[in-house]
């Protein structure tokens, strides 16, 4: 079946953790603009865009030739952002989307066949409203950190709880079980993503501050795909160092590091 899938790029300059993490330089080129080309290299995706509300982020797509839509700056979770863009898009082509990727913009790292593995699920399943990839979180440095968000999920891979602290308790027993992250790539069918921002922000999204949780407190599945690319976001300025250079050996930089 014939599917118009496009992604979203949700950036801001008043990032409270890293203020101005979107155009942080990596190599010559802005963080959002190696997700953007990477994304690009997924055979899935019909369209991709960076949604933002600041017109510096505007002004630097515009000079890149990237695809940018402008969005409310009142936004808090970058679903809202992605659904007002989602709505824009489709007022502008008129042409309803059929799946929309929300591609978190600090993943500088990312594959494009992490796009295609979180959305095979949804393509393959027409009952699967939304998915996310995840992946084993490789020290107790990664466990203690709040900014990686950890999620345990039931048998058939559907997320039972995220949590910006660890989850399972390492007291008894779990030294061995392997602990996973959310990686942030996050298909939605289009009226799924309208309903659950029409949804009111549940108690244990705001306290986690993990958007996905709504859907759990709300009764919906979210279905985590396992996916053991070797990626790295960037949530302070020792990450970016980190990226900067492991940037340096990543082969797939070469695809597009001429582009200007």
């Amino acid at each position: 079946m014939n599917m118009k899938i496009v992604g979203f790029i949700p950036a801001r300059m008043g990032s409270s953790r890293f203020p101005g993490k979107p155009l942080a330089d990596i190599l010559g080129k802005a963080m959002i603009e190696h997700v953007y080309y990477r994304s690009k290299l997924s055979d899935k995706l019909d369209d991709l865009y960076i949604a933002t509300p600041d017109k510096e982020i505007e002004d630097y797509c515009l000079s890149r030739d990237i695809k940018v839509v402008m969005t409310s700056p009142v936004h808090e979770r970058a679903t809202d952002r992605t659904a007002e863009a989602t709505q824009k898009i489709e007022n502008k082509t008129n042409e309803k989307i059929d799946i929309v990727i929300l591609i978190q913009g600090d993943e500088p790292l990312l594959y494009p066949e992490m796009i295609n593995l979180a959305l095979k699920p949804l393509i393959n399943d027409s009952n699967i409203l939304t998915s996310n990839l995840m992946s084993p979180l490789k020290s107790i440095e990664e466990q203690e950190d709040p900014n990686e968000v950890k999620v345990v999920v039931d048998k058939d891979n559907f997320a039972l709880y995220f949590s910006r602290e660890p989850i399972p308790s390492r007291k008894k027993g779990a030294k061995n079980f392997v602990t996973m992250k959310q990686v942030c790539i996050m298909p939605w069918r289009r009226d799924f993503l309208f309903k659950y921002t029409s949804l009111k922000q549940t108690p244990l999204e705001i306290i986690e501050s993990v958007d996905t949780l709504r859907c759990i407190e709300n009764g919906f599945k979210v279905k985590m795909v396992p996916c053991d690319f070797n990626t790295y976001s960037v949530d302070t300025i020792n990450d970016l160092n980190k990226v900067r250079e492991m940037m340096k050996k990543d082969s797939l930089f070469l695809k597009y590091s001429n582009i200007r």
